[in-house]
């Protein structure tokens, strides 16, 4: 145990001895002072303590007390926590579900190992590598450990399939398993595009630029990007991106540290959609780099920005690996738009403070009305072609405000979500239903133009929700009833489909995207908003 915590502390001065320009004296004392702590706590104190865990608690709370973003990544969950930026991960390459304590394939991943050897959806896996995993209770994350693992490994599972006498056997090597950024694009109208990120990861470009190759780029005149809920990723890949909107070598972002030089990344002139109209969508669930593509597009009058406040992460942070595997994620410097805006929101008065002034977005009208966020005069700041006020300190502004809208929220439908009862509804509704629907609807769009529930399928879900434990309550129903409907149909076409056809069928009616297609479609008003004449 012993070895264990003077490995770490080591760790943790091996990351400031790479830094000569800190003062040896200074760092000395505290990492000493710090170490001999552990030690005599460990030596002397009356009761048994799990020394590592108080270790990795003292780190957690000295990078805290720095600012809300550096932080401690133990190191079992370093690989969990970067496979979703690095774009992939070893395994079979399948999306699953629990589904009564049976674990229900989803979707085969297109081109996946699953796929290449037969695997379907609606097939229930009863075992892996021969252990029994139906009913056994078994978890989700108990799932993927047996299913993950080095590409090039075997597993072997056994599977029930609907009209087979017998389980199926199939022996499948893992491979490596892409995780999407991009979750949806189609054509809105003739002639408006429509892309949907879920994050900025190491093949968000290659998918951004295959999700155009499949729109017709040539008649598009416009395009909406929705980052909403986007929490953001790796910076470059927000760079690559402006990079297709930007003519010239126009500046993107720059970022800067007190021992980080100042360093700019700038559009190569190469962008294949200069001249097509853009919208952004953002709202408080936009983050980090979906903020340094929107501010780059806001700050050149390149795109109007519409929704709500993004929620204001301006700071850059860098890996550092102590001895142990687990990793220390440090902010180094803060990026700065094209005009010189910061974004980040306040956090001198510390975390808790900085997480209470977050939420307070949701209590004080924020949400709703424009008027609600005021930013200081000596945050201004001028757009670069147009001169258009702009504001830094907290978040990116939209240049349209689009409130939220609640006209079909109703607590009964909040307890629906919260109790999952959707999703669960959902997966025993396509295991029964999926080969009716796709023999019904031979594509994606007559099952849009015709699908509908009937009564009695809307009474079983109904009844999941009370079985759930929500209370069913006529009242709230009739106001949410568009909404679950609308749900509830979405999420059968992603169980059916892909997540495009899902966001096909829930952006209708979306007052944000109404709004976009709206200001996109008037070159006149879209320019004014933009300070051209």
């Amino acid at each position: 145990m012993k070895r264990k915590i003077i490995g770490v502390v080591l760790g943790l001065l091996l990351v400031f001895v790479a830094f000569p320009t800190v003062s040896a004296q200074s760092f000395n004392d505290g990492a000493f002072k710090f170490a001999r702590t552990l030690g005599l706590i460990d030596a002397f104190y009356v009761d048994t303590v799990n020394m590592s865990s108080l270790t990795e608690k003292a780190i957690v709370e000295v990078l805290r007390s720095l600012d809300p973003h550096s932080s401690y990544i133990s190191a079992k969950d370093v690989k969990e926590m970067n496979e979703p930026l690095n774009g992939n991960f070893d395994g079979i390459g399948i999306q699953f579900n629990i589904l009564h304590d049976s674990i229900v394939v989803i979707e085969p991943i297109p081109h996946g190992p699953s796929e290449k050897v037969g695997l379907k959806a609606g097939d229930r896996i009863v075992a892996i590598n021969d252990e029994k995993v139906a009913s056994v209770k078994i978890s989700t994350a108990g799932v993927r450990s047996r299913l993950m693992g080095p590409k090039g490994t075997k597993v072997n599972i056994s599977i029930f399939r609907q009209g087979e006498k017998k389980l199926l056997t199939f022996t499948i090597i893992r491979d490596k398993i892409p995780i999407f950024s991009l979750d949806a694009s189609y054509m809105i109208n003739n002639e408006t595009g429509y892309i949907k990120l879920n994050k900025f990861a190491a093949t968000t470009e290659k998918e951004f630029v295959e999700a155009l190759s499949n729109l017709p780029v040539n008649n598009m005149k416009s395009l909406i990007i929705d980052l909403r809920n986007n929490p953001g990723g790796y910076m470059l890949a927000a760079d690559s991106l402006a990079d297709h909107f930007l003519s010239g070598q126009k500046l993107v972002v720059y970022m800067q540290g007190r021992r980080t030089p100042k360093e700019e990344f700038r559009s190569t002139g190469k962008g294949d959609l200069t001249k097509t109209c853009l919208a952004v969508l953002v709202d408080e669930g936009s983050a980090s780099a979906s903020e340094i593509f929107t501010g780059a597009m806001q700050d050149w009058d390149r795109g109007v920005v519409i929704g709500r406040r993004s929620f204001g992460k301006g700071l850059v942070q860098n890996g550092f690996y102590l001895t142990d595997g687990s990793q220390i994620r440090l902010t180094i410097a803060r990026y700065y738009t094209p005009t010189g805006r910061s974004i980040q929101s306040p956090y001198s008065d510390g975390y808790q403070r900085y997480m209470d002034n977050f939420a307070k977005r949701f209590t004080d009208g924020e949400l709703m009305s424009a008027d609600s966020t005021h930013f200081p005069d000596s945050l201004k700041y001028f757009t670069k072609v147009n001169r258009r006020t702009v504001f830094g300190g907290g978040g990116i502004m939209p240049d349209v405000f689009v409130g939220a809208d609640t006209s079909n929220y109703s607590d009964y439908y909040r307890d629906l979500i919260r109790k999952n009862v959707f999703n669960t509804f959902t997966l025993e509704y396509i295991d029964k239903n999926r080969n009716r629907i796709k023999s019904n609807y031979n594509t994606f769009d007559a099952f849009k133009a015709n699908f509908s529930f009937s009564q009695e399928e809307l009474n079983v879900f109904i009844k999941e929700g009370e079985k759930a434990g929500v209370k069913f309550v006529q009242k709230d129903y009739d106001v949410s009833k568009v909404e679950i409907l609308k749900v509830l149909k979405a999420l059968v076409a992603n169980d059916v489909w892909q997540t495009t056809e899902y966001f096909r069928i829930i952006n209708e009616g979306d007052p944000v995207i109404e709004k976009a297609i709206k200001v996109v479609s008037d070159e006149k008003n879209y320019r004014r908003i933009l300070g051209y004449k």
